[in-house]
């Protein structure tokens, strides 16, 4: 059901995507009395799973999943059909309109991406807001948990304070300023430290897999949630929800200082107070040879630590006047950080490349449960990066088109039909390429 869940919103967003990005190129070149012989939502090769004629255009589904296109007379498209070349231009067609208008109609399904994509944020910073975790609100540092964060040079306690120069403001984006950045400063003890990252730290983090989250986490208290099997302490007074507050009568308050003094005392009988709602209860209990308690604590989310005092989220309505400037504010947060990683990834050394996923990918990162928030915030990241990736300089993308027209228009000189054929041929291979690459990467992380 699960998976059901995730594909329905994949293809319901992607279909969105598509729709709206082939619209953007329909209607200009309509406007400039361009004809469209075709405007299908996926591609239909051989046959179709629908398709109906309204006036000169046939409107359909294809049954491959790839994308989607709208059919210009006159223009070298996915289709490849060059038949039409072979005659005298007609007024009607796309190779007979002046370049502005050609730049005009190739533009037009980015502008759409982009201006959706502004559009959600700005309806989402209305609807919603924002609640985060200001990272400055995490006084007493971070919590380290896993050999990537020690590797790094972290450590329980560190004030993470920017990354390449840049303030980290939401402690939620530290894991993606690691991916994108070069150095990161910290306060110790009252000291300032600037670290360097790893260039292989995205491939440390892809080998995670599933784990490849956030890499460090505020600190958090030491609350019981239950007994493993066979634990030592089974018999003794702690219950559901209680937090050590001390040991031994030294006063503790953090997750990660419990463990610590739990590892120095292995093997002993301790003295453990618990905060109990309003009570403090203090009672004895063993610790184990590997300096454990034998119980499961509770793993909490930052709304369950501000409930319990630890931590103040930033809680902002806005208005729909303030919602513009946030939403714009977002947008270009999400392109930069795409464009950066984007760049890692023509770096082979940073092993970002393993990390490119194909439908599979972009499937997983759709929740379980259907959430209208969720929805929305992943379509109009996907629509932003649908139109970035559409303005590369391939030829067989948009980019490419606008390329070619650029030139045109600044040298006077129109490149040959032949060559925006074997332009367009090349492209399409290079897509190709990358696409089983992409889902390649998937498949072969599934069977790991």
């Amino acid at each position: 059901m699960e998976i059901l869940i995730k594909a329905s919103q994949f293809i319901l967003s992607l279909s969105l995507l598509i729709v709206l990005h082939e619209l953007g190129h329909f209607i200009p070149a309509k406007l400039f009395k361009t004809r469209v012989e075709k405007f299908y939502l996926f591609f239909d090769y051989k046959f179709s799973i629908f398709k109906k004629k309204i006036g000169e255009t046939v409107y359909g589904i294809g049954w491959i999943p790839l994308g989607g296109y709208v059919k210009i007379s006159g223009m070298i498209d996915e289709s490849m059909d060059t038949e039409q070349l072979q005659e005298e231009p007609k007024p009607w067609e796309f190779r007979s309109k002046p370049a502005w208008q050609r730049l005009i109609i190739m533009l037009g399904g980015v502008f759409v991406n982009f201006i959706l994509g502004i559009f959600i944020y700005i309806m989402l910073m209305y609807s919603y807001g924002e609640k985060y975790l200001p990272n400055e609100n995490v006084a007493n540092g971070v919590w380290v948990q896993d050999s990537l964060a020690v590797s790094l040079g972290l450590q329980n306690g560190d004030k993470i304070l920017s990354v390449d120069g840049q303030e980290i403001k939401k402690f939620s984006n530290i894991t993606i300023e690691f991916i994108n950045g070069n150095n990161y400063t910290v306060e110790r003890n009252g000291l300032i430290i600037k670290k360097e990252l790893p260039v292989d730290f995205i491939d440390k983090l892809i080998s995670r897999g599933k784990n490849a989250g956030m890499i460090v986490r505020p600190r958090s208290p030491f609350m019981f949630a239950e007994f493993q099997e066979n634990s030592l302490n089974a018999n003794s007074e702690l219950k559901d929800k209680d937090i050590v507050i001390a040991i031994n009568g030294q006063s503790l308050k953090y997750q990660d200082e419990v463990e610590s003094l739990l590892n120095e005392n292995k093997g002993k009988e301790i003295s453990m107070t618990v905060k109990r709602g309003e009570e403090n209860k203090t009672f004895n209990v063993v610790v184990n040879d590997n300096g454990k308690l034998g119980v499961v604590i509770y793993g909490m989310t930052f709304s369950d630590l501000e409930k319990l005092g630890y931590y103040d989220l930033a809680d902002i309505n806005y208005s729909f006047a303030d919602a513009i400037p946030a939403g714009i504010n977002k947008s270009y947060e999400t392109l930069t950080n795409y464009v950066k990683q984007l760049k890692k990834i023509f770096n082979p050394s940073t092993g970002a490349y393993k990390g490119l996923g194909g439908f599979i990918s972009i499937g997983s990162i759709f929740p379980s449960t259907w959430s209208a928030e969720s929805f929305w915030n992943i379509t109009a990241f996907l629509s932003i990066m649908l139109g970035f990736m559409n303005l590369l300089p391939i030829p067989a993308l948009d980019g490419g088109h606008v390329v070619f027209t650029l030139w045109e228009m600044i040298t006077g000189k129109k490149p040959s039909d032949k060559f925006l054929e074997y332009a367009q041929v090349t492209g399409f291979i290079l897509l190709i390429t990358l696409l089983l690459f992409a889902n390649g990467n998937d498949i072969f992380r599934l069977f790991q």
